[in-house]
């Protein structure tokens, strides 16, 4: 059983970045709109960044997951566009295989950047809409590694 714990920028560190406001802003548009700037770096090699959609089914809790997958040429940020919550399931890479898991929370404030080779479950809302913007790596090589696990994980809210 891995319980999922709420996401924040510190103990997500080791697997990329979380995107939400807060910190230093400009503000813009006459006044109207605070801009929080930079918020991710985006790590791409032999390619370009592009700007998808993915449309996710909701999941269930518990979750069951036997499978993730990295992406060794590019990070990949997803961006939930109309209010979600999700989890995150990452591992630090351990020798071309994932290590331990952690599992987090998303809010549908806030947005995540999975560094580039950090193992990884498939997108996965958990609440609200499935609909989300993702950046990352559109090039030629190839740029995804999948391992199914011999023991599946079960997710839980912790």
């Amino acid at each position: 059983m891995l319980a999922a714990e709420p996401i924040t920028a510190e103990a997500f560190a080791p697997f990329g970045e979380v995107i939400e406001t807060g910190g230093d802003f400009v503000t813009i548009n006459q006044g109207a709109c605070r801009r929080f700037t930079d918020l991710a770096t985006l790590d791409i090699v032999d390619g370009r960044p592009g700007i998808s959609l993915f449309d996710a089914q909701i999941r269930d809790l518990p979750y069951k997951c036997d499978f993730l997958e990295r992406h060794p040429l590019g990070s990949q940020c997803f961006i939930p566009m109309q209010g979600a919550r999700f989890l995150v399931i990452v591992a630090a890479d351990e020798g071309g295989v994932p290590g331990t898991p952690r599992a987090f929370v998303a809010g549908d404030h806030q947005a995540v950047n999975i560094a580039r080779n950090t193992w990884h479950g498939v997108l996965c809302p958990i609440s609200g809409s499935g609909l989300f913007a993702v950046i990352d790596r559109i090039g030629e090589g190839g740029n995804l590694e999948e391992h199914r696990l011999s023991r599946p994980l079960t997710v839980t809210l912790g």
